[in-house]
């Protein structure tokens, strides 16, 4: 039996798109865009040393709907590195520059992992400015204390060592069904870690990766109560972070919150099962 090889241009083949960068504060970002200005903008933000590509299997579908970008976060992917620590109210200030920079007044927010953690902050700060909020398997202070060692441990790793055993085995963490680590995935991160650059930002972008900056960057329960975004909290059954039941607590927490659990998925549900992940994040935004 022959099995189908799956390439990033094959999510991306007539698929209307740009890559591009832009000046944010001095900060050169770069980001992804899809769909049709002047339709509802949409912003997609990656987790942790994570860069626009997690993102590829999803332009097509919400570029139908929205103006769409995934972005480069702070010191992630080919976006400018500062020699400091990223903290989140770093990440805020660099979100909230690209939406100037863009000339977008307001948002809908989708963020994974660390992602998801940023645009929750972002939506407490500015809420003004956020239409819709997606928390995708996102972290915080609830994030279990061994899984966070991990992937530290394997993050300084691919840097340290960026060869494709290395890199593949970084994607797996993140994935249920390992055989969605394709090898274009695996030479699409090994050029983004092996820059001179990442040696010293890797160790700025884990930063919050300690049990103390969880605690001191949490949430506190007001301020979830008090978001004003709708807001879809979606989780996966087998999130190498935390399980079910940290997910749906964090949707308890926000009043009106919908709560979807996507089954056979690890920590991008968004890359691993993008038909089912489009379809309910497509339907929330546009109804939900």
């Amino acid at each position: 039996m022959t099995t189908d090889y799956n390439s990033i241009w094959t999510d991306l083949q007539g698929v209307a798109f740009e890559q591009t960068y832009v000046d944010v504060d001095g900060v050169r970002t770069r980001y992804l865009r899809a769909g049709r200005k002047g339709a509802p903008a949409l912003i997609f933000i990656h987790g942790t040393g994570g860069h626009a590509e997690a993102y590829v299997r999803n332009l097509a579908a919400h570029g139908e709907h929205f103006d769409v970008y995934a972005i480069d976060m702070l010191g992630h992917g080919f976006t400018g590195k500062p020699d400091r620590p990223y903290l989140i109210d770093d990440y805020v200030a660099h979100l909230r520059g690209f939406l100037d920079k863009m000339g977008l007044d307001r948002a809908s927010l989708s963020g994974e992992s660390l992602g998801g953690w940023v645009a929750a902050h972002f939506a407490v700060v500015h809420p003004e400015r956020v239409a819709k909020l997606v928390l995708n398997t996102a972290s915080g202070d609830k994030v279990n204390r061994e899984a966070l060692a991990r992937l530290r441990v394997l993050s300084v790793e691919a840097i340290e060592d960026p060869s494709y055993e290395r890199i593949k085995g970084r994607l797996e963490w993140l994935m249920y069904d390992k055989s969605k680590v394709t090898d274009d995935l695996v030479a699409s991160r090994r050029v983004i870690y092996a820059q001179p650059s990442m040696k010293r930002a890797i160790h700025h972008i884990l930063a919050l990766h300690t049990p103390e900056a969880r605690e001191k960057y949490a949430i506190k329960p007001e301020q979830w109560k008090a978001l004003r975004a709708p807001t879809l909290v979606l989780w996966t059954d087998h999130d190498p972070t935390a399980t079910v039941e940290v997910g749906q607590q964090l949707a308890d927490s926000i009043p009106g919150a919908q709560f979807v659990v996507m089954k056979d998925c690890g920590h991008w549900p968004q890359f691993e099962d993008a038909d089912t992940f489009n379809r309910i994040h497509i339907e929330f935004l546009r109804n939900g």
